[in-house]
């Protein structure tokens, strides 16, 4: 059916990939070094320097290995409980998972996405360990009310920044709060990637030793140090039961060339999401939430939410766009729907209304930047072609 509308189909998402990028890895490629190395070291400097306020930036293979990581370090292990939102990917709570502990999981605020700071009040138990908000679409969570609550109940703070690069929050970057460590990822489809890749950023000098130490193998040496040095440095001991969450040099250069790019990248992120706002704030549907300054959003993801005076559900709206040559997604189901939290936590629709009341009629649309101006104007004519009367 796309075939008859004359037009190449728009993905959801691509990444950018040019000349510099190809240049960072073939040099990677041609050096010898293709694991961690120089390169991964690098990264890791430069995106310290980019966030600034005196972070350490360890480069991980997933976001989802550095928030395993986090959390160990923080001490979260069995008969602990860390609240996280319902309204997030899976990686958020498997981790807790992975260490013995329970998630917890909160409701959102009411009319957005992000976890809702008087829900995590009422969830805290004695047991609780941690709290893990997460920047649903680049948006800051209400960072201040959630450290101010984790600081009186002493508890620890990993922010989930999946989404978040980069976005302010109370005019700092976040990655540079008060809080105890925050992870990013750099998955195909963010706003920099690696492939795939992480990062880990702490100013606790305690948590980067313990997720330097535990990313490869629990060794209290690092690998590129080992095989580098002039002198003979074969000996390493095993110091605790690690992982093997250490990002390539080949990934590491990709990442250095997309981090040169980030701000450019974000400035054309912006102008899409300026463009849908005034393309389709005329619709029967909700605009994404955003700070007051738009420019304060990362704009990883483009979320508008269909309300009941549409003429189709969300389902239809996603199926018509595809008819007519436009790529969309939903961001997420929310975990509480999914089959294994649904029955470990006997979890229930009705504990989590405005996730439900989020999650019925969100579709993100495509926004990236390699979108050209006219593929920007064919996804609203798009919308407006299914969405007016």
């Amino acid at each position: 059916m796309i075939g008859q509308h004359d037009l190449s189909f728009l993905p959801f998402a691509l990444p950018d990939i040019g000349e510099e990028e190809i240049a960072e890895v073939t040099a990677a490629l041609r050096s010898g070094w293709i694991t961690t190395g120089p390169r991964a070291k690098r990264f890791e400097e430069a995106f310290a320097a980019f966030l600034g306020g005196g972070v350490e930036a360890l480069a991980v293979n997933s976001a989802t290995a550095g928030l395993h990581l986090a959390l160990e370090a923080m001490g979260v292990g069995p008969g602990d409980e860390v609240i996280v939102p319902t309204y997030t990917f899976t990686a958020t709570a498997e981790v807790v998972r992975y260490l013995g502990a329970d998630p917890v999981f909160v409701d959102c605020e009411p009319g957005g996405f992000n976890l809702d700071p008087a829900a995590v009040e009422r969830a805290v138990t004695p047991r609780t360990k941690a709290v893990a908000p997460v920047h649903f679409a680049g948006q800051a969570c209400d960072m201040e009310s959630i450290v101010r609550l984790a600081r009186a109940r002493g508890l620890k703070v990993v922010e989930d920044a999946a989404h978040a690069l980069p976005t302010l929050c109370d005019g700092r970057l976040v990655g540079t709060l008060e809080t105890d460590a925050t992870v990013f990822s750099f998955y195909a489809t963010k706003t920099i990637t690696t492939g795939e890749g992480g990062m880990v950023v702490t100013r606790d000098g305690e948590i980067a030793r313990r997720c330097r130490v535990m990313r490869l193998h629990g060794i209290d040496r690092d690998a590129f140090g080992r095989y580098a040095s002039r002198q003979p440095t074969w000996y390493y001991e095993v110091v605790a039961l690690g992982f093997k969450y250490n990002m390539t040099d080949v990934a590491a250069a990709l990442g250095l060339a997309q981090l040169a790019k980030a701000r450019k990248f974000h400035a054309r992120r912006l102008e899409i999401a300026r463009r849908y706002d005034e393309g389709l704030r005329d619709l029967p549907l909700l605009l994404p939430v955003r700070p007051a300054d738009m420019a304060h959003h990362a704009w990883h993801l483009y979320v508008i939410r269909l309300t009941d005076e549409s003429p189709v559900g969300r389902d239809a709206f996603i199926e018509q766009m595809a008819q007519r040559g436009i790529g969309t997604s939903v961001h997420f189901i929310p975990l509480h729907r999914h089959p294994y939290w649904r029955e470990t936590y006997q979890l229930r629709p009705e504990y989590f209304p405005h996730a439900e009341a989020a999650y019925a009629g969100a579709v993100s649309l495509p926004i990236y930047t390699k979108m050209t101006d006219a593929d920007v104007t064919r996804v609203i004519e798009a919308a407006r072609a299914v969405l007016s009367p």
